[in-house]
């Protein structure tokens, strides 16, 4: 019988992100996804037009329905909306892994976030977390200080364990240079590199990234294994994106680094 991860996140019709780039991602490592939809958006790979953010109440019945029949072995927060969201899902009783990707704006610089809702996620979801996974931007919000650097990302993370995250990796994604990443588990700080890819078609790449973590969680891999699978798979997919659409596309689902069971 397969894990169960799931996926509490907005809607990308175009599939390169959000929860539908979740459950090809949780598919291709070979665990049973399952979603709660947050917010529905209306983008493409060139624009975002529209986000609309869903009633909190039928975000906590959505998750109610699948902890009662479908308990997951982990789960990964992505577009939240607003505080309202994020109590919801705070209010819910579960004890799997927590993947917290902080998304607070779009490829195209729409808002997923409110800004009012940080810290109801500092507050209420931070603590409850096993693994936060912001970029540069996220983790400047969260921990309160300009992140520009690699010694930036290290105090970034510090920080935000600070506030109760078991587990904090900074995605370097923005640097110049090779594409590093600083994971802050048990204490100490660990660096997984690869060569920068130069490509436009990157969309999605957090979401990606964040779901691979969870299905090796749900499978049973160790914080720092999780990373490191998943940063494998993120660096393949992004290498043999499709090429598809005319602005920022969407990565290989089917980059074939994922691990099977």
């Amino acid at each position: 019988m397969p894990q169960i991860a799931l996926t509490i996140a907005g809607s990308d019709p175009g599939g390169g992100a959000g929860v539908q780039a979740d459950l090809k991602t949780l598919h291709q490592f070979g665990v049973y996804g399952t979603s709660v939809i947050t917010l529905v958006t209306v983008q493409n790979t060139v624009r975002s037009s529209r986000v609309a953010i869903l009633d909190p109440d039928l975000i906590g019945e959505q998750f109610d329905a699948l902890l009662e029949d479908l308990p997951p072995d982990a789960i990964k927060t992505g577009a939240l909306g607003n505080s309202a969201i994020i109590e919801a899902v705070a209010a819910r009783k579960f004890t799997a892994p927590l993947v917290i990707d902080p998304v607070m704006l779009g490829k195209h610089g729409s808002r997923l976030m409110d800004p009012d809702a940080h810290s109801a996620l500092r507050r209420l979801l931070l603590p409850r977390s096993t693994l936060v996974t912001p970029n540069l931007d996220e983790a400047s919000e969260l921990a309160g200080i300009p992140v520009r650097d690699v010694d930036g990302m290290r105090e970034a993370a510090r920080r935000i364990a600070d506030l109760g995250a078991k587990s904090v990796l900074v995605k370097g994604g923005h640097l110049e240079g090779d594409a590093l990443d600083i994971l802050w588990h048990g204490g100490i700080f660990s660096e997984y590199k690869s060569a920068r890819v130069d490509t436009r078609h990157t969309h999605g790449t957090g979401c990606v990234y964040s779901a691979a973590i969870t299905a090796c969680l749900a499978s049973g891999s160790p914080v720092d294994d999780a990373v490191r699978k998943a940063k494998a798979f993120i660096n393949a997919a992004i290498s043999t994106a499709p090429g598809l659409g005319a602005g920022s596309g969407p990565l290989n689902f089917w980059a074939d680094s994922a691990p099977r069971p």
